[in-house]
């Protein structure tokens, strides 16, 4: 459960902070008319999203054995590139995310409605549909059988909500870059147990070999049923008798990849450009969610 509320936290707390960035800074300067249509186009995202989530949990009912283990074992394997794209990306743009969004929505609105709609819809869609596949993915991975892990990623959804609000509010600081570093780890590792998996349901549709070759097996120290089987499966997608194969991948994809995470990055010389003085009828709503050098989400300037 605690990995699917973390994939709902970092996800959710993404696509917040877009929908704070966007609002703040149109209610900065003075473009309230445009609100609408850039709620407009977030609550389609949102839309798309769940249906995309639907076709994938309901869609794949209809489909024999080994195809589903194909379809899932597939899917797994996409939704940890994405998720690992996400975030490095995330890692090396989070100091310029309110800038990029400020030059876009800037282009959008000499454009008009249809491309404010358009805007909200891509920058926030983006981040739906990699949370549905993600977490279809990690709850097929969980195997629970139980509604926790839906329950856990609405709790880590609901979580990201209530911190969006708050920084928009001026009322919470954080650090966003060390709190994508942190998570984005723990998210790895997430991550690695998915793929692992996928591997598994792979080998299950004979795609891959090598099912009856088993690394080891810790079933009878750590039953799958025990309360601390179950806690591992949940946080690590742990399994008691991997593949030769699942542990290779596993081993493989962690290393190289937190390797690469925790590398130290190199200094960017990009500066966000100044949008200018603010007007005596702007809002004041202070700077509080940081991320490095600048602030995030800054309703006064």
């Amino acid at each position: 459960m605690f990995g699917n509320y973390l994939i709902g936290l970092r996800e959710g707390l993404e696509a917040s902070l877009v929908v704070c960035i966007l609002v703040a800074y149109l209610v900065k300067t003075e473009r309230r008319d445009a609100l609408k249509p850039v709620w407009a186009g977030i609550g389609v995202a949102c839309a798309i999203s769940l249906a995309f989530g639907a076709v994938l949990e309901f869609g794949s009912q209809e489909l024999t054995f080994e195809a589903q283990e194909l379809l899932g074992g597939s899917l797994s394997v996409i939704a940890v590139g994405l998720v690992t794209w996400m975030v490095f990306w995330m890692r090396r743009t989070a100091r310029h995310l309110k800038a990029d969004l400020h030059g876009k929505l800037d282009a959008a609105l000499r454009m008009g409605a249809g491309a404010l709609v358009a805007t909200a819809l891509l920058a926030v869609g983006r981040e739906g549909l990699e949370t549905a596949l993600f977490v279809w993915a990690s709850v097929r991975a969980s195997g629970e059988g139980t509604s926790a892990p839906l329950i856990g990623v609405l709790l880590g959804i609901a979580t990201a909500i209530v911190l969006g609000y708050l920084f928009y509010r001026g009322a919470l600081k954080i650090n966003l870059a060390k709190f994508f570093t942190w998570t984005g780890g723990m998210l790895v590792i997430v991550a690695a147990g998915v793929l692992a998996y996928g591997v598994h349901d792979l080998q299950e549709a004979r795609f891959l070999g090598g099912l009856a070759d088993k690394a080891f097996d810790v079933s009878a120290t750590i039953p799958p049923d025990s309360w601390y089987g179950t806690l591992l499966k949940g946080v690590f997608n742990f399994q008691p008798d991997p593949t030769v194969l699942q542990v290779v991948v596993w081993a493989l994809y962690l290393v190289v990849t937190m390797s690469f995470f925790l590398a130290p990055q190199r200094p960017s010389a990009r500066k966000a450009p100044s949008t200018g003085p603010a007007s005596a009828g702007e809002p004041s709503t202070p700077s509080r969610v940081t991320s490095g050098d600048e602030p995030i989400v800054d309703g006064k300037n």
